[in-house]
């Protein structure tokens, strides 16, 4: 059973509602998550940060089961919905583009064709981030979805390389470009 998280509320009046959906071995305490996720707040969102177990599914279960974990963290909510996802978390794009809803997907999962099918028919705003060296990015498959690409050169997986310095870099990178894509937000 996941758990929910909410974030201190610093507006009074929230733009909207920005969910923190996991990976696999990536909880929303780690530090994608956790910067775009204070980027959101800082930008005037409520953040409600999302944690589980994921069960070993086949692929469409997967979706199934995220896509299923994002409506309930979303629950009653009536506004705005921004989805901040890591790797497991972007085959929420599935429910996602259903509804339209804007979304910062990091890391995603560009060798599912159906999360690709569904990042590419999102109405949406969107942002993908991706490293040079994680094997489920695909700069050329990023560019057939559409919306605001960020690569970092030499990042896996995890937004790591084997320098701890250049690591760090590089998640302040991301989270400029993250701040970057809030500010030219309708």
């Amino acid at each position: 059973m996941s758990e929910y998280v909410d974030w201190p509320v610093a507006n009074e009046q929230p733009v909207g509602l920005a969910v923190l959906l996991p990976g696999q071995h990536y909880p929303a305490t780690m530090p994608l998550l956790t910067f775009a996720g204070r980027v959101a707040a800082q930008r005037g969102w409520r953040v409600r940060a999302v944690s589980w177990q994921a069960p070993q599914l086949d692929i469409q279960e997967t979706i199934t089961w995220v896509g299923s974990e994002l409506r309930h963290a979303i629950g009653a909510f009536d506004g705005r919905v921004l989805v901040i996802a890591k790797s497991l978390g972007t085959c929420s794009a599935v429910y996602a583009s259903q509804l339209g809803y804007d979304a910062i997907w990091l890391t995603p999962l560009l060798h599912v064709p159906d999360v690709v099918a569904a990042m590419t028919r999102n109405s949406g705003r969107q942002l993908l981030v991706g490293g040079t060296e994680d094997p489920v990015w695909d700069i050329a498959v990023a560019r057939t979805i559409g919306g605001d690409i960020v690569q970092i050169d030499g990042a896996d997986h995890g937004m790591f390389t084997s320098d701890a310095v250049r690591s760090a870099e590089l998640h302040v990178d991301v989270t400029r470009a993250i701040d970057q894509w809030f500010l030219t937000m309708p």
